[in-house]
């Protein structure tokens, strides 16, 4: 399968991070099919086709969206829908906001799961629009459209309390309040601001937005108000992973280099810096304990932090 050119710079390969339980990994093949290994010797335990199976067309992009391991069930945004599958088979429990797949289906955004108003529920964001579902049999609780530049809607919304932050390419910053009047789900919209982000989802430290946006700058808005606390003036990477601890962010450059930021509401401040790679490094950081690993273009590479 091969990219748009203009999506080509990271590869013709998974864009989607893999999920493990300790047990089983959950990998996306980019066709729009879900694999799920043996986690210590990697034998195929399933293998499921969305295209074959739900008669939906390969996506243009890939299968983009990371699967959701959660108790006995795995969920994904792949076949043009989203999806709910029996962790131990594979059997599709459920299939919900059904929109046909390929370039206008399988979405970029990975679900997730939060509890809103005393309700445990998914939260997706589809290429064009957000949504509640009901973890049991896929009922969409609420939904609300978001506009995107041709459904570029690409990165994971944030929970805080009952409020979605989310942000588009083409569109907006968004701050949505879920509300719920006997058992009715509503989504309001609270506030919006006219930056972009694009596929880097934000951090949230001490009521404090920090994001990447679409015009590679770095912006932190006051998430109670929307009122916008400062932006750079420098421009960086097409894209940013983010991970906080406390009040230290951790973001990693797709140009291959590693930033070490403090969550300052009064100013953008960068504590530290490496160059990790001469590679890009599109995927997504990941941290445990002391550790980082990164994947960059050809090549997997752990570091070690400390104050």
């Amino acid at each position: 399968m091969s990219m748009p050119f203009f999506a080509k710079a990271n590869g013709d390969w998974i864009r989607a991070t893999p999920a493990c339980d300790g047990d089983s990994l959950f990998v996306a093949g980019i066709r729009d099919v879900l694999v799920c290994l043996n986690a210590a010797t990697g034998e195929v335990r399933w293998r499921v086709d969305f295209v074959e199976q739900f008669k939906t067309a390969v996506p243009a992009f890939g299968f983009v969206s990371s699967p959701l391991v959660d108790g006995g069930s795995v969920y994904v945004q792949a076949g043009g829908a989203v999806v709910k599958l029996a962790k131990a088979t594979g059997k599709v429990l459920w299939r919900a906001l059904e929109d046909g797949g390929g370039m206008g289906g399988s979405a970029f955004s990975s679900p997730i799961i939060a509890e809103i108003r005393g309700v445990r529920q998914m939260v997706v964001q589809t290429r064009e629009k957000l949504a509640g579902l009901s973890l049991a049999d896929g009922k969409v609780l609420w939904e609300q459209p978001v506009e995107a530049f041709r459904g570029m809607n690409i990165l994971t919304p944030v929970i805080s309390g009952n409020s979605i932050l989310t942000s588009t390419y083409g569109g907006q910053t968004l701050l949505f309040d879920i509300t719920s009047s006997e058992g009715i789900f509503k989504a309001n919209t609270l506030w919006s601001l006219k930056a972009q982000g694009y596929m880097c989802s934000p951090v949230v430290v001490d009521g404090v937005a920090y994001e990447h946006l679409k015009n590679q700058r770095v912006m932190a808005v006051e998430l109670k108000t929307g009122k916008e606390l400062w932006t750079t003036d420098k421009s960086y990477g097409k894209y940013w992973s983010l991970v906080a601890n406390g009040d230290r962010i951790l973001a990693l450059d797709q140009r291959g280099s590693l930033h070490l930021i403090k969550a300052n509401p009064a100013k953008y401040e960068e504590m530290d810096q490496r160059k990790i790679s001469d590679k890009e490094t599109w995927a997504h950081l990941a941290v445990s304990g002391s550790e980082i690993f990164i994947r960059e273009l050809n090549a997997l590479t752990a570091w070690r932090w400390s104050e």
